[in-house]
């Protein structure tokens, strides 16, 4: 049996059985492909983000993939889930770590867990190989950007030596020193600053400002990365960021065009990180800070 649930915000499906549900969230984002969140039964305890129509994606045209983790090690992407839809309607598949929320509803149960990431990028290779997966060939899964905040940022930096990984974004996060590991959540993943010898990719690290209490830790994990192409954009808006806001406010402008140069290869976006001109630079409030390969990236 089907429940229908419409309202003028949102539209969610629940399939008795095993509670598959999906929403439209703020009228499917502002991309050209309107958005949809959803469960997949072949990937538990994760939602997807993704545009509603995949007739346009195929052989010419693929979905890049955003891997997510959440802040406070959630087992739900309650508090980005507008950031994420926003990014998927640009023509985007995102795997969220954690349970559907549906209406925005927060979650309270067990934490997530690093291996959640790896099942994300796991299940995507599948679908796209499996002819009988309504992303049968649709999915670019040599672009791939594994991303979270704060705790889930964490999670990243613990899983970043997997080679199928393209680029990084870390938000509101970096690794602890020894002197403040002692603020740590329990649960979360506590990798050495040794960690960041193991990225093997452009990254990125997106912090709220001075005030955000990750803005230490991540600045240090940027200074300390001298091997790869790495830069720090800031906003100051502290730790919490923007993506509770309207299709996740001006986290999901930067972080966007973070993700269209490096999974599309997008020259327009790269304006916003290249040169001394740059288009980060531009934006009220925003500070960027690159190290001395970045400049290379093409």
């Amino acid at each position: 049996m089907k429940r229908i649930l419409l309202t003028l915000a949102f539209a969610s499906i629940a399939i008795v059985g095993f509670a598959q549900k999906s929403q439209v969230v703020e009228e499917g984002g502002t991309g050209p492909y309107k958005a949809i969140m959803k469960e997949e039964a072949s990937l538990a305890e994760h939602t997807i983000f993704v545009p509603q129509d995949l007739s346009a994606f195929g052989k010419k045209q693929k979905l890049p993939v955003l891997v997510w983790g959440n802040g406070a090690c959630t087992n739900s992407p309650w508090e980005h889930y507008k950031f994420l839809n926003e990014i998927a309607s640009y023509g985007f598949i995102v795997v969220a770590t954690g349970f559907i929320p549906i209406d925005g509803q927060s979650y309270r149960g067990a934490m997530s867990t690093t291996e959640q990431q790896i099942e994300s990028m796991d299940w995507v290779i599948a679908q796209n190989a499996d002819k009988n997966s309504p992303y049968y060939d649709k999915i670019d899964v040599k672009n791939i950007c594994v991303a979270g905040m704060s705790c889930g940022g964490l999670q990243t930096l613990y899983n970043c030596a997997d080679k199928r990984i393209t680029c990084l974004m870390i938000c509101n996060s970096g690794l602890f020193n020894q002197q403040n590991a002692n603020q740590a959540v329990g649960g979360m993943p506590m990798p050495p600053k040794e960690k960041l010898k193991e990225i093997h990719c452009p990254i990125m690290y997106m912090l709220g400002g001075s005030q955000d209490i990750a803005y230490e830790n991540g600045m240090d994990d940027f200074h300390k990365i001298n091997h790869m192409p790495a830069c720090a954009v800031n906003y100051p808006v502290g730790h919490g960021g923007t993506y509770s806001q309207p299709h996740g406010g001006e986290f999901s402008v930067v972080g966007l065009a973070w993700l269209q140069w490096q999974l599309k290869g997008d020259q327009t976006a790269a304006k916003m990180f290249k040169g001394a001109d740059c288009g980060v630079a531009k934006r009220d409030k925003w500070t960027i800070e690159k190290n001395a390969k970045f400049e290379s990236l093409k």
